[in-house]
Formats: structure tokens, C-alpha cells, sequence
């Protein structure tokens, strides 16, 4: 790496230099695109630096980000950086407790916020975490009558800075100089699956060279266009909206709201796109409860259409040999039906999709490359920068997350689980040397806690948490989430929780999507009042017995997991939720917490029992906690005779 372009300020600063006109971020606002180049980011993040650099802030000191994704929000990181500091965002949408361990944690003083919402979270913070002295914001709606000393507007603090630039010549410059590749670059907390979220510190070397890797195993160019609106706290958007857009140049672009993502990603049209299978399976519910509503004609097309593309769209995806019935029947579905699909979605100029942050199911995964749609999984985590393992084009198999990237070595130990030696591993926890020793061996290597297998030409499968794999009284593997990701590939089911470990059979709770089962409702004239109304109906069950009996016609061809069919579940009376503690903030299963809060539930799934009354405490947005109870029914499910393996 050149030492010139070591840190991230040096290649913004390099980006103004090379390619001042391009358009370097863009953001909706109140319906109308505004956008930055190159050179005017630099200006921009030159003041807020100062700005900072005014208000005592330098080497070392951490910097809280709050806010959904906004371009002057990632300035913010670029300025703390560039005075030797380090950002730390945080989800916008975290309870105070969790917000004000991380504070604590970090030990951070200053923040930059995005809007009023935010400012007076950290405000009534002050009883739990009262150090921080200076809160900037970006949005001055809402804002004029708040008189505390510490708060001051974006406008502001960089027209302060742009005095104190004036006032200390070449301080910036030499603030910039200073930095090295070793230096942290961002703490990213994790999500906390299993116990409270570490600080990971990723320095601006590991961050770069994953960054680094992914554009030249793509071939981005500074002419991409993505669309920024996962969290800012999350490590894939660290990688995707920061690293690589400044290894790249390309333009990240901001959507208004999370309310307008669908409709902003179709103005942009991007040519790059992430988003974890969660999205991919709320568009797809999306098109499947448009089809229902569609006309006989068109849903006939529809479903003949995508009949050609499971058969064929794959292949010819990957250019491998299809017949040319098959290819002329295909053009004629990209006319009809695959691309004013795509065009909805907003994916008509995507040349390289990406999801990661969990697993996807095969079907999900097909049904968007059968379509044209290059969708392919990268594996990693926060300690990783998301780098480990990627997809080659021409080379996806459905059940694999490719082969090792470049630059990485990935190898399994001797309980299976996935051990990685990377440029892009983590510098460690953030003052927990102790956790970073149990996480990083003597070797190098970190240990992922996933469990995995490589097939004969060295594709990772990943099949499970190696802490979630466990095994039956019948002696066969249980793989909860592979179970449950099945389950998902419905449109009526949101959620799923399996359990089978060390039992006699696999159970499940079902969280039904409320769109989707809802709209199916209306059309056959259900009545229901709410959530816990609709998810309770014997029709809505008859619905997800359909479910389930598929996934387990689907288990049964599968040797090793043909004895892991479930046999009974039920529908929750509510919907997971990370407020609740039953999801952490990426919307992963906090399997453990979940078994222990619904034990009488588990307990009634295995003593055989037809219902089960539960009352449970929920969280409401404002703070206020409330319940919400049910007597849930416990239905069985069909399974079916394992196929076994030819010998």
C-alpha cells in the first residue's frame, strides 16, 4: 500500500485531487436530491475536523455517530479521523441502556447526532452516562429553543472550525500527516448475541485492505452508484459505504427515510447493492402479495414465466450452456415479467449484488439470480471487516459462501469451526485484551464460533453458530438456523426459532409477517383485530401447517437433516423484537434468551400439550412497558420418510 493513501483521510484527500467534479455522495431531502463532489466533501470535512479540533477534540478521543444515514454523518467519521480520533456509531434505535453502556464503554465525550431525536436520547441519557460535553446535530428542525451549553448545530461547530483553521495554519495538514494504517479507524460494537457487545477496533490497514479486496475481486470503478441505508453502526455498511467507497471513489448515496428506501433505490438505480437476506425476503414478500392481487392472466404469466427462470435463469446468469428453447422462452420472460420486476425493485442497473450479515436460503437465493440479478454471499463479521469469503461470478453454488478471499486464509479446527488469518482481522476488543485472547490464537487466527465444511473444490458451507449446532437423541445433527432459514423462505413467515437439541424431535415457534399473512386475510374476508389476533386464527395456522409441511417434505431429501423435520409448533403471540431482547439490533435470534423467557412454551411443545396460556412484557417505542398475553394453540405437523443417500 502506498504510505501516502494509508488512512482514510489521505484517500479523501487523494479523491479531490483525482476526480474533484464527481459526484463523491448524494441525499434525499424533502423530495429532492442534493449531492457533493469530491472536492467539496473535502472542504466540508476539513471544517467539521477543525471544528472539533476547536472544542478540544484530538488523538485518540472517541466520537459517538447517532443517526440514520446521512452524508454529513459520514463526514463526521472522516473528521474524527482526520485528527487522529475514532468514530464510534451507534444504532439509532437502541434502548438507553444499551446506548449509554456503549458510551461508557468508549468513554466518549463528544458526539455529532443526526436530528432532535437523537439529541434528547443523549440528553436524558445524562442520569446513566453524564459524560458526554459537546453534542452537534444536523437537523436544526425542531431545535431553537434547547439552551443547553453542550449543543451547538452542524452549521456551527464548522464555521467554528473554519475559524480556528484560519487561526492555526497547517495544524490540519499535520493532524492529517500523522495518521498511520496502525491507528483505529472505527469501533464497531457487536451485536451481542450472547452476552453485552464488544468494541471492536479496526484500524484504517484491515479496514482498507478489505475495502481493497472486495473492489479489485469485483472490478468496482469510481462509477458505481450504492445506496446507504443499513446501519451505520453495522460492519457491512462500514465495508461497503465507507471502506470501499473510499478505496474506489464511487457515490454513496443517502435515501430520505427508511420509509422511502424502496422508492429512492429506484431513482438511483444502483449498480452496486447490499443488504442482508431480511431485505431480499421483504422484496420478495412484497412481489409475491402483489401477484395475489393481480389478475388471473397475469399471475399465470407469472408463475409460467418463473417456471423458465428456476429451469433455466441460473445458468444462463453464469454463462454456462442452456438449450435455445430454453434461452428464447427466458428472453421472452425478461420482456414480461423479469425485467419490469427487476425495474419495481430497483435493481435493473445492478451488475454485482451482495447479502451477508446471515444466512440465506437457497430458494431465496436462486429465485433473485434466476431472475438476472447477480446476488452472491460474502462471509464475515465484524472482527473480519465482512472479508473472508466471497462468491467469484460464474462460480455460486446456492449452499456455499464462495471460496476464501483474496489475501485470506481460512482453514477449520478440529471441531469444525471456521478459523480465519486475514489482514482485515480486528486490531482487538476495545480494552478487553481478555477477550481478544480467547478470540485470537497464538497463530493468528480468530475464531469465528461458526461451524462449517468445505466441499471438494474448496467452497465454505457454513451450517451453523458451532455454539447453536448440536445434535438429537437420535444421534443427528441439529442445525437450527439452516431449520429456520427454510421457514423464512415463506412470505407469511417472518421469524422462526427451532429447538431440538438434545430431544426426540424439532419444534418451532412461527412468527407470522404481518403484511403478508394480512393481506392474505383481507382477500378471503378474515376478520382480525391485531398481531396477536391474526397469528392465533385457525386459518392463519392452517396456513403456516402448509409451511412447515413443505419445509419438511424439502428436510426429508436431505440425508443428514431428514431426521430433523419438525414435528409441532406455534404461533407466537407477538413478534420478536430487539427492544424486547429477543433480536439483537441486525436482527439475529438470541436463541438463549429466547428459550429461557418462553420456557413454558418449549415445555408445551414437548409434554405434548394441544395450548398454552403465556403473558408476556413488551416494550413500547416511548419507553413505557405494557403486556400482552394469549392462550397459544400447539398444532402437529405432517413429516415424511427420509430418502436416504445411494451408497
Amino acid at each position: 500500500m502506498q504510505t501516502d493513501l494509508q488512512t482514510f483521510p489521505r484517500r479523501l484527500r487523494e479523491h479531490g485531487k483525482l476526480r474533484p467534479h464527481k459526484t463523491a455522495f448524494r441525499e434525499k431531502y424533502l423530495g429532492i436530491w442534493q449531492s457533493w463532489t469530491w472536492a467539496e466533501v473535502n472542504e466540508e470535512v476539513r471544517a467539521l475536523a477543525c471544528g472539533l479540533a476547536a472544542l478540544g477534540f484530538g488523538r485518540g478521543m472517541n466520537l459517538a455517530i447517532v443517526g440514520d444515514n446521512r452524508p454529513r454523518l459520514y463526514w463526521a467519521m472522516l473528521a474524527a479521523q482526520s485528527l487522529g480520533g475514532v468514530p464510534v456509531p451507534l444504532y439509532q434505535d437502541a434502548p438507553a441502556a444499551d446506548m449509554a453502556f456503549v458510551l461508557e464503554n468508549a468513554e466518549v465525550h463528544y458526539a455529532i447526532v443526526e436530528d432532535q431525536e437523537q439529541v434528547d436520547k443523549l440528553l436524558e441519557l445524562a442520569a446513566l452516562y453524564p459524560g458526554i460535553s459537546h453534542i452537534a446535530y444536523d437537523d436544526e428542525r425542531g431545535m431553537r429553543h434547547y439552551r443547553q451549553t453542550e449543543l451547538r448545530s452542524f452549521a456551527a461547530l464548522q464555521e467554528l472550525g473554519r475559524g480556528w483553521d484560519q487561526a492555526n495554519p497547517g495544524a490540519f495538514d499535520a493532524a492529517v500527516a500523522a495518521g498511520q494504517g496502525s491507528d483505529n479507524a472505527i469501533i464497531l460494537y457487536t451485536s451481542g448475541t450472547t452476552g453485552k457487545p464488544k468494541g471492536v477496533c479496526q484500524t484504517h490497514a484491515s479496514l482498507i485492505a478489505a475495502g481493497s479486496g472486495g473492489v479489485g475481486f469485483d472490478q468496482l470503478s469510481d462509477a458505481e452508484d450504492i445506496l446507504s441505508y443499513l446501519p451505520m453502526a453495522w460492519v457491512g455498511d462500514c465495508l461497503f459505504s465507507l471502506a470501499q467507497a473510499m478505496v474506489a471513489g464511487f457515490t454513496v448515496n443517502c435515501p430520505e427515510s427508511s420509509d422511502t428506501v424502496l422508492t429512492d433505490m429506484r431513482e438511483i438505480g444502483p449498480t452496486y447493492y447490499f443488504a442482508p437476506p431480511r431485505v431480499f425476503e421483504n422484496m420478495l414478500t412484497t412481489v409475491m402479495i402483489r401477484m395475489e392481487d393481480a389478475g388471473s392472466i397475469k399471475r399465470r404469466l407469472f408463475h409460467h414465466f418463473m417456471a423458465v427462470a428456476r429451469r433455466c435463469g441460473a445458468a444462463i446468469l453464469d454463462g454456462k450452456p442452456v438449450s435455445l428453447a430454453d434461452r428464447l422462452a427466458y428472453a421472452a420472460g425478461d420482456v414480461l415479467i423479469y425485467g419490469p420486476l427487476k425495474n419495481v425493485l430497483g435493481l435493473s442497473r445492478v451488475r454485482v449484488a451482495y447479502t451477508a450479515g446471515a444466512a440465506i436460503g437457497p430458494d431465496l437465493f436462486r429465485f433473485y439470480r434466476s431472475i438476472g440479478v447477480n446476488l452472491k454471499q460474502l462471509y464475515g463479521s465484524t472482527e473480519t471487516c465482512a472479508y473472508v469469503c466471497l462468491q467469484p461470478d460464474g462460480n455460486i453454488k446456492f449452499d456455499s459462501v464462495g471460496l476464501p478471499a483474496p489475501g485470506v486464509e481460512v482453514k477449520l479446527a478440529p471441531n469444525g469451526e471456521v478459523l480465519v488469518k486475514s489482514p482485515a482481522t480486528m486490531a482487538g476488543y476495545f480494552r478487553r485484551p481478555d477477550a481478544t485472547a480467547e478470540a485470537i490464537d497464538a497463530d493468528g487466527y480468530f475464531h469465528t464460533g461458526d461451524a462449517g465444511l468445505f466441499d471438494s473444490e474448496g467452497h465454505l458451507k457454513i451450517i451453523d453458530r458451532a455454539a447453536d449446532v448440536g445434535k438429537m437423541d437420535c444421534g443427528a445433527i441439529f442445525a437450527p438456523n439452516y431449520i429456520e432459514n427454510k421457514l423464512k423462505f415463506f412470505p407469511f413467515i417472518k421469524e422462526a426459532v427451532a429447538f431440538g437439541h438434545a430431544r426426540d424431535q424439532v419444534c418451532a415457534f412461527i412468527n407470522i409477517d404481518m403484511e403478508a399473512v394480512g393481506n392474505w386475510a383481507e382477500r378471503r374476508g378474515i376478520a382480525y383485530a391485531g398481531y396477536t389476533d391474526l397469528a392465533a386464527h385457525p386459518q392463519t395456522y392452517d396456513l403456516v401447517r402448509d409451511c412447515v409441511e413443505k419445509v419438511n417434505a424439502d428436510l426429508a431429501g436431505e440425508a443428514l437433516m431428514g431426521s430433523t423435520q419438525i414435528r409441532r409448533f406455534l404461533v407466537l403471540h407477538k413478534e420478536l423484537d430487539p427492544d424486547d431482547g429477543e433480536l439483537t439490533r441486525t436482527r439475529k435470534v438470541r436463541r438463549s434468551f429466547i428459550a429461557d423467557k418462553y420456557a413454558v412454551l418449549i415445555e408445551a411443545l414437548y409434554s405434548g400439550r394441544a395450548s398454552q396460556f403465556i403473558e408476556t412484557t413488551v416494550k413500547f417505542e416511548d419507553g413505557r412497558s405494557g403486556s400482552v398475553s394469549a392462550d397459544l394453540a400447539i398444532q402437529d405437523a405432517r413429516a415424511f420418510p427420509v430418502i436416504q443417500a445411494a451408497a
